[in-house]
């Protein structure tokens, strides 16, 4: 029962350690995220102190017009750069999620089917079809979750690139 003990805590141990390193993943990219935000925010302001400045400097209606629609267009494309900035951060973070999940469901699901391994063999009157239904269930589980895993980044992956697409003209403007 010690050795069962061991196997429990180990793997409650590599499920802590996940988690962290999972928590570390999210805390670096909203700081990453909130960073951007900020520079943004403060390009914004110290354009809209510069282009206040010029549009008090403006000769006529028609140059005061240009440089509202030029501040527009500026800003619009920085907002535009930075939701891209964002998209591939989130992008990059599911991609990282993903990956940590699959290869702790497939690290724990070895570990798990090893202590189901040891418990069954240490049952009197083995059912070898009971481990083998075990077995086929863990293998199901793991497939679905690679298949479930594959097709969000897929999706992420397609509405990444529509989001560039969508920018690139209003990027050539």
């Amino acid at each position: 029962m010690a050795m069962k003990n061991e196997q429990f805590n180990e793997m409650h141990r590599k499920n802590m350690e996940a988690a962290m390193r999972l928590a570390q993943l999210s805390i670096e990219n909203s700081q990453r995220i909130m960073a951007l935000q900020s520079e943004l925010a403060r390009e914004l302001f110290q354009e809209s102190v510069n282009n206040a400045k010029a549009q008090t400097g403006a000769k006529d209606p028609q140059e005061l017009m240009n440089l509202r629609a030029r501040y527009a267009q500026d800003t619009t494309q920085r907002m535009m750069e930075s939701a891209q900035k964002i998209a591939e951060i989130g992008n990059d973070a599911r991609v990282e999620f993903s990956r940590l999940l699959t290869e702790q469901l497939a690290s724990g699901s070895h570990e798990l089917m090893d202590a189901f391994q040891s418990f069954f063999k240490a049952l009197p009157g083995q059912n070898p079809n009971m481990l083998q239904a075990m077995q086929q269930a863990m293998a199901t589980a793991n497939s679905a979750f690679e298949q479930i895993t594959q097709a969000s980044s897929a999706a992420f992956s397609n509405m990444n690139e529509l989001a560039k697409k969508a920018a690139a003209p209003k990027a050539k403007k």
